[in-house]
C-alpha cells in the first residue's frame, strides 16, 4: 500500500554520546547533599575526623586547662607559636574548624537516627515473611520424618511452641497439604544500634550543654594559701556562652601539705615521683570544714566542681628589703619546672619601693649540682641542697601602662641588665635564710627559709614550700554524660552480641500419610551459630512430637 502524497518522515538524529542526565536544580542538588551527609558512612567518617582533629589538643598545651604552658610555649618557640595561634591549636575544643565537625556529626546522626526508627518501628510491627518454598536453598537445613501418627498442623503448633519459647516471633501460614511456621527474633540487635546511635547524639548535645554552662579555671596555691571561690580569686577563667558568675557556690580551698614520693631503691628510675598528695580542707558557706585530698587522676569533687591537680613545683619565699630597711617586696613566688628533676625558673618583679623598678630571673635548683661547663643543674628533685640564683634587670617594668603581663615571663628588651650574662657579674646565688645586696645600693634580697632550725641540721626538705596548681571544673551535665555513656556501651555490646536470624519450619503430609519435616534458617549478616540453632529447634521440635504422642497413647493403651 503506497503512502498518502502528503506523508512526511520525522527526521532522526544521531544520538548523543554518553548518558544525557536530568538536571537537578537546586533542590535536587539539596537532597543529594542531605542524602550524603545522613548516610552512616559519612558520619562514620566524620566521627573518624572528630578523632583526629582532638589530637593537636594533646599535642600543644590549650588555654582552657594548661594557660602557664601556653605561656611557656610562646616563650620557648616564639616562631611557631603565633602560627598555631592563628590557626586555634591552642583553643582546638573551641576552634571553628572542631566546632564544624563537631556540628555536621550532630546533624548526621540525627539524620541517620531518625529514619532507621521509623523503619525500624514498622519491623516490629510487621509480622516476619511466608516461608520460602524451597528450604533446601538456605543455611542449617535439615529434615526429618515426624512420628508415626502425627498430624502436620499438630506438627506446626508444636514447632511455633518451641520458637517462641525461644524468644522468637512467629507467624504460622497453613494450606491444604502443608502448613509451615515462620520465626525470626535479633530485633535487640538493630533496636542497640539506634540506642548506640541516639546516645553519641544524647553525648554531643550534652557536651554542648556542659560547654555551655559549666566553667573552668585555674588558681595557683602555695602551701598554707587559701582560694576563695569568685570569679576574682581565679588567676585564669574559661566560662561557658551562658555561664552565670552568680551560680557559683561559696567556699574556701586551703592548700594545707602538698606531698611527693619519689623512688630511691630502683636506680635506673631514680629520682622519679611515685605519687603526688594535695592535702586540702574545703569550707563550704555556713559549714564546717573538710579535709580532703587531690591526686593525680584522684579528683576532689565538692560544691559542684571538681578540682584537678594540674602541676606542682617549688615557691621559693624571696623578700626584697630597701636601704632604709623597709620590706617593699615578700611573697613565696612559684618558679615552674624546666625539666624532671625540678630546675625552676620564676620571675620576680618589684616595681616600688626602691629608687629603680628591677625585675630578677631566677632559676631554683632543688638538690644543686654543678656540670663540667660551670653551669648550674638539679641532679634530683627532692630539696637535698637548694639554691636559688637571681640575674637583675633595672628600668621600666612597663606595668603602669595599663596592658596586662603574666606573672610568669619578664621582657628585658628595655630594661639593663645588672648580674649575670656579659655584665662581667656574678649572678646572685642564695641559700635558705641568705641575703645579699642588689646592685647599685638598691636594697638586699634574701631567700627566706621557712624552717631554719632543720636546715641547720642538713634538713632542708620543710625550707622551701611547694606550691599546685589546680583545675577548678564544673559541668552540669556530668549524671547526663554518665548515664548516656552506659547507653552507648549498651548498644554497642547489643549490636555485637545479638544475633539477627529467620527460622522456618514446614510439615508436608506425603501421599502415605506420613509427615516431612523441614528445618532451615537465614542469618542478616555473619552467624557462625545458624546451624547449630537450626539443629537445636529440630531436636526440640522431635522430642516435643514424641514426647506428645507418648502422652496421647498412653490412654490407649490402659
Amino acid at each position: 500500500m503506497s503512502r498518502p502524497s502528503d506523508h512526511y518522515d520525522s527526521r532522526r538524529e544521531a544520538p548523543q554520546a554518553g548518558v544525557v542526565q536530568p538536571k537537578l536544580g537546586l533542590t535536587g542538588w539539596l537532597r543529594w547533599f542531605w542524602r550524603q551527609l545522613t548516610s552512616m558512612r559519612t558520619a562514620l567518617f566524620l566521627l573518624l575526623m572528630l578523632a583526629i582533629a582532638s589530637i593537636p589538643g594533646s599535642l600543644v598545651p590549650q588555654r582552657t586547662s594548661d594557660p602557664n604552658g601556653v605561656t611557656q610555649y610562646f616563650t620557648d618557640n616564639p616562631d611557631l607559636a603565633p602560627i598555631l595561634d592563628k590557626l586555634q591549636a591552642f583553643d582546638v575544643y573551641t576552634s571553628a574548624w572542631f566546632s564544624s565537625i563537631y556540628l555536621l556529626l550532630f546533624i548526621s546522626l540525627i539524620g541517620c537516627v531518625i529514619p532507621r526508627t521509623k523503619h525500624h518501628f514498622q519491623a516490629l510491627r510487621a509480622k516476619p515473611p511466608t516461608t520460602p518454598a524451597r528450604l533446601g536453598r538456605l543455611f542449617g537445613f535439615t529434615t526429618q520424618d515426624a512420628p508415626a501418627h502425627t498430624d502436620a498442623r499438630d506438627a506446626i503448633t508444636h514447632a511455633r511452641t518451641v520458637l517462641k519459647s525461644s524468644g522468637y516471633r512467629v507467624a504460622r501460614f497453613d494450606s491444604d497439604t502443608e502448613s509451615s511456621v515462620s520465626a525470626e527474633r535479633g530485633y535487640l540487635r538493630e533496636t542497640g544500634n539506634l540506642v548506640f546511635h541516639a546516645a553519641l547524639v544524647g553525648i554531643l548535645i550534652t557536651v554542648g550543654f556542659g560547654g555551655g554552662y559549666g566553667f573552668s579555671g585555674q588558681r595557683v596555691l602555695v602551701e598554707g594559701q587559701t582560694f576563695v571561690n569568685t570569679l576574682l580569686a581565679y588567676d585564669s577563667f574559661n566560662p561557658g556562652r551562658f555561664f552565670d558568675d552568680t551560680t557559683l557556690d561559696p567556699y574556701t580551698l586551703s592548700l594545707d601539705d602538698f606531698s611527693v614520693s619519689y623512688e630511691q631503691r630502683n636506680l635506673q628510675a631514680y629520682g622519679q615521683p611515685i605519687d603526688f598528695t594535695a592535702d586540702v580542707t574545703v569550707t563550704p558557706k555556713a559549714e564546717a570544714a573538710e579535709p580532703g585530698a587531690v591526686k593525680v587522676n584522684g579528683p576532689l569533687r565538692t560544691n559542684g566542681t571538681s578540682i584537678y591537680l594540674l602541676g606542682n613545683g617549688y615557691a621559693p619565699t624571696i623578700q626584697v628589703t630597701a636601704p632604709d630597711g623597709t620590706v617593699v617586696f615578700s611573697d613565696s613566688v612559684p618558679f615552674l619546672p624546666q625539666d624532671a628533676n625540678l630546675t625552676s625558673l620564676g620571675i620576680v618583679k618589684v616595681p616600688d619601693g626602691l629608687a629603680e623598678q628591677i625585675g630578677m630571673i631566677g632559676f631554683f635548683y632543688p638538690t644543686q649540682d654543678t656540670a663540667a661547663s660551670g653551669a648550674n643543674f638539679s641532679s634530683y628533685p627532692d630539696l637535698e641542697y637548694p639554691l636559688l640564683t637571681l640575674n637583675v634587670y633595672t628600668g621600666d617594668l612597663g606595668l603602669n601602662a595599663g596592658v596586662p603581663t603574666s606573672v610568669y615571663a619578664l621582657d628585658t628588651d628595655t630594661l639593663t641588665q645588672q648580674t649575670g650574662g656579659k655584665t662581667d657579674v656574678a649572678s646572685i646565688e642564695l641559700k635558705p635564710g641568705e641575703s645579699a645586696a642588689l646592685p647599685g645600693d638598691l636594697g638586699t634580697v634574701s631567700f627566706i627559709d621557712n624552717n631554719p632550725a632543720s636546715s641547720a641540721a642538713g634538713d632542708f626538705t620543710q625550707s622551701v614550700p611547694r606550691f599546685a596548681s589546680f583545675d577548678i571544673h564544673h559541668d552540669p551535665t556530668q549524671i547526663w554524660l554518665i548515664s548516656f555513656s552506659m547507653l552507648v556501651l549498651f548498644g554497642l555490646f547489643t549490636g555485637l552480641l545479638v544475633p539477627r536470624r529467620r527460622v522456618w519450619v514446614k510439615a508436608t503430609t506425603r501421599a502415605d500419610g506420613t509427615v516431612h519435616l523441614e528445618y532451615a534458617g537465614l542469618a542478616r549478616g555473619d552467624d557462625p551459630a545458624l546451624e547449630a540453632a537450626v539443629s537445636a529447634v529440630a531436636t526440640r521440635h522431635l522430642k516435643l512430637l514424641k514426647t506428645h504422642q507418648t502422652v496421647v497413647a498412653t490412654p490407649e493403651s490402659t
